[in-house]
């Protein structure tokens, strides 16, 4: 357990080269990292009292920059529009796939809602979800997919909400790193 303290005179010295680096290399352009590392700190100054100390300060501030990097992106796309993609596994609520939509095709493609070109990404996911361990398929597909609930899934499986929830996150990780490598062009 670390120290629930933290040192914001010292963000600068200590983080802001890691920071940079690691935001450089999400967005492909220097400017918007240095503007993403400064909106981080300020994040993290505003809610410096929900510091819990449970992650080292430098992990804590990670997670800012990550929630940054996300805003920028949902941003841009915001900007461009929506190619959506939706897989159709069961009759339940899409809402726990909309991370899914939030991929944008390329904005002067005029095939950007093409029926084809949809049903490709849905076999590329389909693909993807394939080559995940068995047990974050499992999970993925049960939570993000048929929609079930965080209870059944840990009573199923005999798992933990919170490891639940790591394996949500890897396997999202994951996907997008495939999806990325076999189907976006970037």
């Amino acid at each position: 357990m670390t120290s629930n303290k933290i040192n914001p005179e010292k963000w600068v010295g200590n983080y802001a080269d890691y920071l940079y680096n690691y935001a450089v290399v999400r967005v492909s352009d220097a400017e918007i990292a240095k503007d993403l590392v400064q909106e981080t700190f300020l994040a993290g100054l505003k809610s410096a009292i929900n510091y819990q100390g449970i992650a080292s300060e430098r992990t804590w501030l990670i997670a800012i920059l990550k929630r940054k990097v996300i805003d920028h992106y949902r941003k841009i796309n915001s900007k461009k529009g929506k190619a959506e993609v939706r897989m159709n596994y069961s009759n339940q609520t899409d809402a726990e796939g909309d991370w899914l939509e939030e991929q944008v095709a390329d904005p002067l493609s005029l095939l950007e809602n093409d029926n084809i070109e949809n049903e490709e990404l849905g076999f590329a996911i389909q693909e993807c979800i394939a080559q995940l361990p068995q047990k974050q398929s499992d999970v993925f597909t049960m939570k993000t997919i048929k929609g079930l609930s965080t209870e059944d899934i840990c009573n199923e499986l005999d798992i933990n909400p919170s490891n639940l929830w790591v394996m949500i996150h890897r396997a999202r990780t994951s996907l997008m790193g495939c999806l990325n490598e076999n189907w976006f062009e970037l």
